[in-house]
């Protein structure tokens, strides 16, 4: 029922506060309407007089109980809080460590706990560059690249007051003892993969004695340079180096072919050595097993033997000699004839063999008919 209905309003007052009629015909004061307000908070908190008090309890009550169900619901809202699958929290109680928060919705009670989110997968990195001597007494700029990530978060938070600060220190100092014990030629060339290596482990082990919770994956030292001043004889220095290295290769490449030609013609001979050598020991061997079966048989029958011998050593004589020797009957003397025959073939003639045989026996018979008997014409070989 509306407030200016008839029978709505008993008391005959307006929705402000006042009465209907008599001297107040216009619009609601709003200065009073806001004094009745500040009337009624300040008997909420214990201000006011009596009237007001009396007057605004219970609306000071209502505004109370909207107020903190407000401040509860900001309270409430500002505790809940979201892990992602890649993050981690850890909360502090009263400034002690209470728990490291997995994923997950997760809720704490502000302000006595305090909670610290990180992420803990994703990797981070860490650039620097500076000049640094060199272990033969050179000064050269180093570049590099850290990656890492967070292992261990309650460390990360609680130990170290700043842990990226304390990375950049021990980075700069583990690389700093590195090139100060690499000679400048290793640093600017090939010895680049073995020093990020070295500055890998001994970073790690610093952050490790500081407890940083930081865990490093990978350490990339970037091309090495030397100062502007001296570029130009560092450039010389890597040309010759590139030089030098061109012409080992080349060494190797010819090392390569001759090498194993080398050793092929050692072992053809040694092979051809180990041959003969076998060859002439069967051979002796066969020599001597021959000659003493012959002894065997000389004891047997000596003059059969004797006879065989010697057959034996005329015809393996004979047998590569160029002169012919025919024999005649017994008062005659023997005859020696040029072998024509063999003499022709070896001048590319086409004598047959045979013929050549017959034609050579007929020639020395003939002339042996004509020529004086004479025994200092007998010839032996």
């Amino acid at each position: 029922m509306a407030w200016n209905e008839p029978g709505g309003n008993s008391n005959n007052q307006d929705p402000w506060g006042g009465r209907r009629g008599g001297d107040r015909k216009g619009p609601p004061d709003l200065d009073e309407a806001f004094r009745k307000l500040q009337e009624s908070l300040g008997g909420l908190f214990g201000g006011g007089n009596k009237r007001s008090t009396s007057d605004g309890s219970g609306g000071g009550g209502l505004v109370f109980g909207i107020a903190l169900a407000l401040l509860s619901l900001v309270w409430l809202y500002s505790s809940v809080y979201v892990v992602d699958e890649q993050e981690q929290a850890v909360v502090l109680r009263f400034g002690k460590y209470h728990e490291t928060v997995g994923p997950g919705l997760n809720i704490y009670f502000p302000p006595f706990d305090r909670k610290y989110q990180e992420n803990v997968t994703a990797e981070r990195a860490y650039t620097s560059k500076g000049q640094m001597l060199t272990e033969d007494e050179n000064i050269i700029e180093v570049p590099l690249t850290v990656q890492y990530k967070i292992s261990n978060l309650q460390d990360f938070v609680l130990n170290v007051n700043q842990p990226e600060t304390s990375l950049e220190h021990a980075t700069d100092s583990a690389v700093r003892h590195v090139v100060g014990s690499t000679e400048m030629d290793q640093v600017l060339t090939e010895g680049r993969e073995l020093m990020a290596s070295e500055v890998k482990e001994r970073l790690q082990r610093f952050l490790d004695n500081y407890r940083t919770g930081i865990s490093v994956t990978q350490v990339n030292l970037q091309s090495a340079a030397a100062p502007r001043e001296v570029q130009e004889a560092f450039d010389d220095v890597i040309r010759a180096r590139e030089d030098e290295q061109r012409e080992r290769n080349m060494a190797e490449t010819y090392a390569n072919g001759v090498v194993p030609e080398a050793r092929g013609q050692a072992q053809r001979l040694l092979e051809d050595a180990s041959g003969y050598r076998d060859e002439v020991v069967s051979r002796a061997t066969g020599e001597a097993n021959r000659f003493t079966k012959l002894v065997a048989e000389y004891r047997k029958a000596p003059e059969v033997t004797r006879e065989r011998l010697y057959l034996d050593t005329m015809q393996e004589l004979m047998s590569n000699t160029s002169k012919v020797l025919v024999t005649g009957d017994k008062g005659q003397n023997n005859l020696l004839y040029l072998p024509l025959d063999k003499m022709i073939d070896s001048r590319g003639g086409v004598l047959p063999g045979t013929a050549g045989a017959a034609a050579s026996a007929e020639l020395g018979a003939r002339a042996g008919a004509d020529m004086p008997r004479d025994p200092r014409a007998r010839e032996s070989r």
